[in-house]
């Protein structure tokens, strides 16, 4: 039967628990291993809502779903806005709602954003990260690096082959742009003596 303006023929609760086994179980509240937490239970609160966390000083107003209409009474963040990553994570809360993929994969864009800002951070600073270091690469080789990949049918074998070039390949090319810069900057002084 198609829809229509009229509100469609529901059948009654005793046709539904015939023709559907165990339809209608949570019906009776007695039966509904939820209903003692549904119970209002005094707490000795003060409050029915608590009290707006004050604004930190300098703290630019939180980023908030369209779909509610206050952010709530206590909130954190883990990825304070900065950035072109900021920028984006603004874009995504003020234009798209949760239930769109352009919200959430304009989140995972500007994380991505943000882990090149913060490379390019740390390659910019006087102590850049250490990949080495950073990447477990030093566990791996007492943790039979060999026996752990190969004939036990992991799922990632194909990044294997691609992480390193992923891990590695931006420490090479900013490595390589500091030799050119360097290399350039010795000739344009060696040219002006």
């Amino acid at each position: 039967m198609p829809y229509t303006a009229d509100a469609p023929q529901r059948p009654s609760a005793e046709e539904l628990r015939a023709r559907i086994p165990g339809w209608g179980a949570d019906l009776d509240p007695a039966d509904r291993p939820s209903v003692p937490r549904e119970q209002f239970l005094p707490t000795g609160a003060h409050w029915t809502m608590p009290e707006d966390q004050p604004g930190q000083p300098g703290q630019a107003e939180r980023e908030r779903s369209i779909e509610h209409g206050r952010l709530p009474p206590v909130y954190g963040t883990s990825v304070p806005l900065r950035g072109l990553s900021g920028a984006i994570r603004h874009h995504a809360y003020r234009r798209y709602s949760e239930a769109r993929a352009a919200h959430w994969l304009l989140l995972l864009g500007a994380d991505r954003v943000d882990a090149v800002e913060s490379h390019l951070a740390s390659l910019l600073s006087t102590r850049p990260d250490n990949p080495v270091t950073k990447t477990g690469v030093q566990s791996e080789l007492g943790q039979g690096p060999l026996r752990s990949r190969f004939g036990q049918h992991r799922a990632d074998a194909g990044h294997h082959v691609i992480d390193p070039v992923l891990i590695a390949g931006p420490w090479v090319l900013a490595g390589g742009a500091a030799y050119g810069a360097i290399k350039f900057l010795r000739r344009r002084a060696a040219a002006r003596r």
